[in-house]
């Protein structure tokens, strides 16, 4: 077999392959005497077709055959001869594909780009470090039971806060529009639910009254058809209920599993989760700052193949996430070109990361996170139990941490200032990076 490579681009390789012609009649010859074992010709008895017979009715196909599963076998004999790590299927162009001749194909295909991570020293990071403190866990408590408010009829006008239950009917230009009209609405005042002016109006009503109100679409309304436009809304008011917040007692700890340990015990297991959450978003922080250091210091070429596929896989995700009947092939590239080329090239870095400095998952570490994410269930044994029988689940884990691991990696070498923050700041989202 015979081997030429051509580089005519920074990743694309143009692979000339000569098969010799004994090797092609060979797997003919193979494929024929099994068809001659099995045909079933007129005339003949089932193994005893003469071989001439078979020829002429199976060659044309058997050579097809044998052409096609060469190409294959020699084009992964060359990449293999030749040390070339294909990022896609090849292109097959042939050259000599006529009987009793060498065959001679072209084979076109991107590698993968071949780089060593550099730049590791220069990344500049910003670990927050933050606790919770008493006042975090008090905020938090009150967030839970603003969460939990219920809502009792008032006999008074409304306020904001409160909740009404209201019908109304809508108008644009003295006509009712599509949407505009709802009967046993729940709004709760000061939601923002509704168009501006809308809920600043029914402040101060009572349960049965009418109101009339005018409130203006906003410019760039999604309807476009009302975007701009004055409305004129009846409004009828069937109830105004204020809300109540719930006691801190053992009915409302009983709605979060805390069935022991009283206001006390309650407090600890929100702090357990508070500190929980903390420690994930430093972590998710300081991962994001070193994966755009890891971008910035590292330009990689793309093969066309891994960002077409990871294109494809968003447009996917696109479609299970808003529904609708759209098909994924039927979303533009374009749309997600640029986040699937950060994908990639963020993947191709971290694998390199792992290649340069031997990066295994560390088991100890592996059962860690999974302990970790166990301790917010009742039955944690349970659910660490489950992950070590689930080959798929326990492999996901293991990718976390090689992530982390890497993310170790960068921070010994990176230039890491600790700033003091409170708890708020610390698990404040991160602002969306950029597209590489």
């Amino acid at each position: 077999m015979q081997v030429s490579v051509e580089s005519t681009s920074a990743l694309e390789r143009r692979m000339t392959i000569g098969v010799p012609a004994e090797r092609i009649e060979t797997e003919v010859n193979k494929r024929l005497q099994q068809t001659a074992k099995r045909a079933k010709v007129p005339g003949f008895r089932p193994g005893k077709v003469p071989m001439s017979v078979i020829r002429q009715r199976y060659e044309d196909a058997a050579r097809q055959e044998a052409l096609g599963d060469l190409i294959q076998a020699t084009f992964y004999e060359a990449i293999v001869e030749q040390k070339l790590n294909p990022a896609g299927a090849p292109a097959v162009e042939p050259k000599v594909f006529e009987k009793g001749k060498d065959l001679e194909y072209i084979a076109t295909f991107e590698v993968f780009p071949e780089f060593k991570v550099v730049g590791l020293e220069d990344i500049a990071i910003e670990r927050l470090q933050a606790e919770v403190a008493d006042a975090d866990l008090d905020n938090m408590l009150e967030i839970l039971r603003k969460q939990n408010t219920r809502f009792e009829a008032a006999d008074r006008a409304a306020e904001n806060g409160d909740q009404l239950n209201i019908d109304f009917v809508g108008k644009v230009d003295g006509e009712v529009f599509a949407g505009g009209s709802a009967k046993g609405t729940q709004l709760v005042l000061g939601s923002g639910r509704m168009i501006p002016g809308f809920e600043e109006a029914l402040v101060g009503v009572k349960a049965g009254e009418e109101r009339v109100i005018t409130p203006t679409f906003p410019a760039d309304y999604q309807n476009l058809d009302l975007a701009g436009k004055t409305a004129e809304f009846t409004i009828t008011v069937n109830s105004v209920s204020a809300p109540v917040l719930p006691e801190l007692n053992e009915e409302f700890f009983t709605q979060f599993g805390i069935k022991d340990g009283g206001l006390e015990g309650f407090r600890t297991e929100v702090r357990k989760n508070m500190e929980r959450e903390l420690r994930q978003a430093i972590k998710s922080k300081v991962k994001n700052q070193v994966m755009e250091g890891l971008l910035a210091a590292n330009p990689v070429d793309v093969p066309k193949a891994l960002l077409s596929n990871e294109v494809d896989r968003l447009r996917v995700q696109a479609v299970q996430q808003f529904g609708g009947n759209i098909k994924a092939d039927q979303l533009p590239a374009e749309l997600f070109e640029e986040q699937a080329k950060r994908r990639v090239v963020l993947g191709l870095i971290v694998a390199e990361v792992v290649k340069q400095f031997e990066l295994k998952p560390d088991d100890a570490r592996v059962r860690e996170v999974i302990e970790e994410m166990a301790s917010a269930y009742q039955e944690p044994e349970q659910v660490i139990a489950w992950y070590y029988k689930n080959d798929q689940q326990l492999n996901e884990v293991r990718s976390v941490v090689l992530e982390e691991q890497v993310v170790d990696t960068v921070l010994q070498k990176a230039k890491v200032t600790d700033t003091a923050v409170s708890y708020e700041e610390a698990v404040k989202p991160a602002e969306a990076p950029q597209a590489a």
